[in-house]
Protein backbone atom coordinates (compact mmCIF):
# COMPACT_ATOMS: atom_id res chain seq x y z
CA UNK A 1 0.00 0.00 0.00
CA UNK A 2 1.35 3.19 -0.96
CA UNK A 3 2.18 6.02 1.47
CA UNK A 4 -0.28 9.02 0.93
CA UNK A 5 -0.20 12.71 1.63
CA UNK A 6 -3.16 13.91 3.71
CA UNK A 7 -3.74 17.93 3.99
CA UNK A 8 -5.70 17.73 7.40
CA UNK A 9 -5.74 21.58 7.72
CA UNK A 10 -5.74 24.57 5.82
CA UNK A 11 -5.98 27.90 7.64
CA UNK A 12 -6.16 31.55 6.33
CA UNK A 13 -4.68 33.59 8.48
CA UNK A 14 -5.65 37.08 6.20
CA UNK A 15 -6.56 40.17 8.16
CA UNK A 16 -8.86 39.11 11.43
CA UNK A 17 -10.81 41.38 14.17
CA UNK A 18 -10.44 40.98 17.43
CA UNK A 19 -13.37 40.47 19.97
CA UNK A 20 -16.56 37.95 19.19
CA UNK A 21 -16.79 39.61 15.90
CA UNK A 22 -16.39 37.39 12.64
CA UNK A 23 -13.38 37.32 10.18
CA UNK A 24 -14.24 39.25 6.72
CA UNK A 25 -15.34 36.88 4.07
CA UNK A 26 -13.52 37.69 0.58
CA UNK A 27 -13.89 36.37 -2.82
CA UNK A 28 -10.98 37.45 -4.42
CA UNK A 29 -7.25 37.15 -3.56
CA UNK A 30 -6.86 41.00 -3.97
CA UNK A 31 -9.68 41.34 -1.74
CA UNK A 32 -7.71 38.87 0.73
CA UNK A 33 -4.55 40.50 0.37
CA UNK A 34 -5.03 44.28 -0.95
CA UNK A 35 -1.42 45.51 0.41
CA UNK A 36 0.27 43.19 -1.46
CA UNK A 37 -1.53 44.17 -4.86
CA UNK A 38 -0.32 47.58 -3.80
CA UNK A 39 3.38 47.07 -3.65
CA UNK A 40 3.97 44.46 -5.39
CA UNK A 41 7.72 43.05 -3.60
CA UNK A 42 10.03 41.90 -5.98
CA UNK A 43 12.70 40.67 -3.92
CA UNK A 44 11.98 37.90 -0.55
CA UNK A 45 13.86 37.53 1.98
CA UNK A 46 13.67 34.19 3.74
CA UNK A 47 14.79 34.24 7.74
CA UNK A 48 14.95 31.51 9.43
CA UNK A 49 12.25 29.62 10.91
CA UNK A 50 10.78 30.50 14.65
CA UNK A 51 10.52 26.83 15.72
CA UNK A 52 7.84 25.72 18.01
CA UNK A 53 8.34 21.87 17.38
CA UNK A 54 10.15 19.52 18.97
CA UNK A 55 12.64 18.72 16.70
CA UNK A 56 15.72 20.55 17.18
CA UNK A 57 16.58 19.98 13.61
CA UNK A 58 13.29 21.11 12.03
CA UNK A 59 14.15 25.03 10.65
CA UNK A 60 17.31 23.47 8.84
CA UNK A 61 15.28 20.54 7.40
CA UNK A 62 12.63 22.85 6.17
CA UNK A 63 14.68 25.52 4.58
CA UNK A 64 15.60 23.21 1.70
CA UNK A 65 12.43 23.40 0.71
CA UNK A 66 11.23 27.19 0.33
CA UNK A 67 13.25 28.81 -1.89
CA UNK A 68 11.77 27.08 -5.24
CA UNK A 69 7.97 27.19 -4.75
CA UNK A 70 8.81 31.12 -4.28
CA UNK A 71 10.85 31.24 -7.03
CA UNK A 72 8.12 29.89 -9.18
CA UNK A 73 5.67 31.65 -7.59
CA UNK A 74 7.53 35.03 -9.65
CA UNK A 75 9.81 35.98 -6.66
CA UNK A 76 13.28 36.96 -6.81
CA UNK A 77 14.57 34.96 -3.29
CA UNK A 78 17.57 36.41 -2.04
CA UNK A 79 19.74 33.44 -1.62
CA UNK A 80 19.49 31.05 1.74
CA UNK A 81 23.03 30.89 2.57
CA UNK A 82 23.79 34.14 2.08
CA UNK A 83 20.87 35.54 4.19
CA UNK A 84 22.25 33.41 7.04
CA UNK A 85 26.11 34.31 6.52
CA UNK A 86 24.53 38.26 7.00
CA UNK A 87 22.33 37.36 9.92
CA UNK A 88 24.91 35.25 12.07
CA UNK A 89 27.35 38.25 11.11
CA UNK A 90 24.80 40.49 13.67
CA UNK A 91 24.80 38.01 15.98
CA UNK A 92 21.31 35.73 14.75
CA UNK A 93 21.55 32.54 14.74
CA UNK A 94 17.98 31.62 15.95
CA UNK A 95 14.75 32.52 13.97
CA UNK A 96 13.22 33.53 17.71
CA UNK A 97 15.84 36.45 17.88
CA UNK A 98 13.92 38.29 14.75
CA UNK A 99 10.54 37.97 16.09
CA UNK A 100 9.78 41.02 17.02
CA UNK A 101 12.16 42.88 14.69
CA UNK A 102 11.30 45.97 12.31
CA UNK A 103 11.00 44.03 9.17
CA UNK A 104 12.20 47.66 7.28
CA UNK A 105 15.11 46.97 8.78
CA UNK A 106 16.17 44.12 6.35
CA UNK A 107 15.49 46.57 4.12
CA UNK A 108 18.58 48.59 5.12
CA UNK A 109 20.42 45.44 6.11
CA UNK A 110 19.96 43.58 2.21
CA UNK A 111 17.98 45.71 0.40
CA UNK A 112 15.13 43.00 0.27
CA UNK A 113 11.41 44.60 -0.94
CA UNK A 114 9.51 41.98 1.56
CA UNK A 115 10.72 39.63 4.28
CA UNK A 116 8.95 35.87 4.83
CA UNK A 117 8.74 35.15 8.58
CA UNK A 118 7.64 30.91 9.07
CA UNK A 119 6.69 29.59 12.23
CA UNK A 120 7.47 25.78 12.61
CA UNK A 121 4.64 24.80 14.92
CA UNK A 122 4.47 21.00 14.53
CA UNK A 123 7.17 18.74 13.21
CA UNK A 124 6.27 15.62 15.27
CA UNK A 125 5.61 11.73 14.91
CA UNK A 126 2.40 10.27 16.04
CA UNK A 127 1.30 6.27 16.82
CA UNK A 128 -2.31 5.44 17.10
CA UNK A 129 -2.66 1.54 17.58
CA UNK A 130 -1.82 -0.02 13.80
CA UNK A 131 -1.39 3.34 12.05
CA UNK A 132 0.83 6.15 12.69
CA UNK A 133 1.67 9.62 11.08
CA UNK A 134 3.91 12.38 11.10
CA UNK A 135 2.78 15.88 10.66
CA UNK A 136 4.09 19.23 10.08
CA UNK A 137 2.51 22.37 10.42
CA UNK A 138 3.95 26.10 9.90
CA UNK A 139 2.49 29.44 10.03
CA UNK A 140 3.76 31.70 7.16
CA UNK A 141 3.79 35.85 7.04
CA UNK A 142 4.77 37.57 4.69
CA UNK A 143 5.81 41.84 5.21
CA UNK A 144 6.85 44.18 3.62
CA UNK A 145 10.33 45.60 4.25
CA UNK A 146 9.53 49.44 3.22
CA UNK A 147 6.37 49.63 5.47
CA UNK A 148 6.17 46.80 7.73
CA UNK A 149 2.86 45.98 6.95
CA UNK A 150 1.44 42.89 6.42
CA UNK A 151 1.07 41.30 2.98
CA UNK A 152 -0.07 38.02 3.10
CA UNK A 153 -0.38 35.48 5.85
CA UNK A 154 -1.19 31.80 5.86
CA UNK A 155 -1.12 28.63 8.14
CA UNK A 156 -0.70 24.66 7.26
CA UNK A 157 -0.61 21.22 8.33
CA UNK A 158 0.42 18.32 6.46
CA UNK A 159 -0.12 14.69 7.80
CA UNK A 160 1.81 11.97 5.87
CA UNK A 161 0.38 8.60 6.66
CA UNK A 162 2.81 6.65 7.93
CA UNK A 163 0.82 3.12 8.64
CA UNK A 164 2.17 -0.38 7.96
CA UNK A 165 -0.66 -1.16 4.97
CA UNK A 166 -0.15 -4.78 5.13
CA UNK A 167 -1.88 -7.93 8.00
CA UNK A 168 1.15 -10.21 7.34
CA UNK A 169 1.96 -11.24 10.66
CA UNK A 170 -1.26 -9.83 12.42
CA UNK A 171 -1.67 -6.75 14.44
CA UNK A 172 1.59 -7.34 16.20
CA UNK A 173 3.36 -7.08 12.32
CA UNK A 174 0.83 -3.86 11.65
CA UNK A 175 2.75 -2.40 14.67
CA UNK A 176 6.29 -2.86 13.52
CA UNK A 177 5.48 -2.13 10.53
CA UNK A 178 4.31 1.05 11.15
CA UNK A 179 7.37 1.87 14.24
CA UNK A 180 9.80 1.09 11.67
CA UNK A 181 7.69 2.82 8.38
CA UNK A 182 7.04 6.21 10.67
CA UNK A 183 11.16 5.93 11.81
CA UNK A 184 12.61 6.40 8.45
CA UNK A 185 10.30 8.96 7.18
CA UNK A 186 11.80 11.73 5.68
CA UNK A 187 9.98 15.04 6.85
CA UNK A 188 11.62 16.76 3.88
CA UNK A 189 9.28 15.78 1.35
CA UNK A 190 6.42 16.82 3.72
CA UNK A 191 7.60 20.06 4.49
CA UNK A 192 7.73 20.52 0.40
CA UNK A 193 4.25 19.78 0.69
CA UNK A 194 3.60 22.36 2.91
CA UNK A 195 5.41 24.62 1.14
CA UNK A 196 3.76 24.41 -2.36
CA UNK A 197 0.06 23.90 -0.77
CA UNK A 198 0.16 27.28 0.71
CA UNK A 199 2.61 29.36 -1.99
CA UNK A 200 -0.51 28.46 -4.42
CA UNK A 201 -2.45 30.82 -2.30
CA UNK A 202 0.30 33.94 -2.53
CA UNK A 203 -0.43 36.22 -5.31
CA UNK A 204 2.28 35.93 -8.00
CA UNK A 205 5.04 38.26 -8.51
CA UNK A 206 6.45 40.41 -11.23
CA UNK A 207 8.76 36.83 -12.97
CA UNK A 208 5.26 34.68 -12.81
CA UNK A 209 3.66 34.87 -16.19
CA UNK A 210 0.15 35.98 -14.29
CA UNK A 211 1.68 38.60 -12.61
CA UNK A 212 -1.24 41.20 -12.46
CA UNK A 213 -3.99 39.25 -13.94
CA UNK A 214 -4.49 36.61 -10.46
CA UNK A 215 -6.16 39.69 -8.57
CA UNK A 216 -9.57 38.43 -9.76
CA UNK A 217 -8.79 34.64 -8.85
CA UNK A 218 -11.37 32.99 -6.13
CA UNK A 219 -10.28 33.38 -2.89
CA UNK A 220 -11.84 30.49 -0.56
CA UNK A 221 -11.69 30.46 2.71
CA UNK A 222 -11.41 26.48 4.37
CA UNK A 223 -12.41 26.26 8.42
CA UNK A 224 -10.13 23.52 10.74
CA UNK A 225 -10.51 19.82 10.39
CA UNK A 226 -10.02 17.85 13.07
CA UNK A 227 -7.77 15.19 12.65
CA UNK A 228 -9.43 11.83 13.72
CA UNK A 229 -7.54 9.61 16.18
Amino acid sequence: MMKKYAILSMLVGATFLGGCVDAPKYNTKQQAFPNLYKEHPLSVLVVPAINRSTAADAPELYSTTIAQPLAEAGYYVMPLPLTNMVLQGEGVTDGAQLENVDATKFHQLMGADAVLFVTINQWDTNYYVTGGNVTVGAAFKLVSATTGEELWNYNNVVVYDTSGGSNAGGLLGAIIATALSTAMTDYVPVARMVNGTVIQTLPVGKYNARFGKDGTDQFVEKPPVKSGS
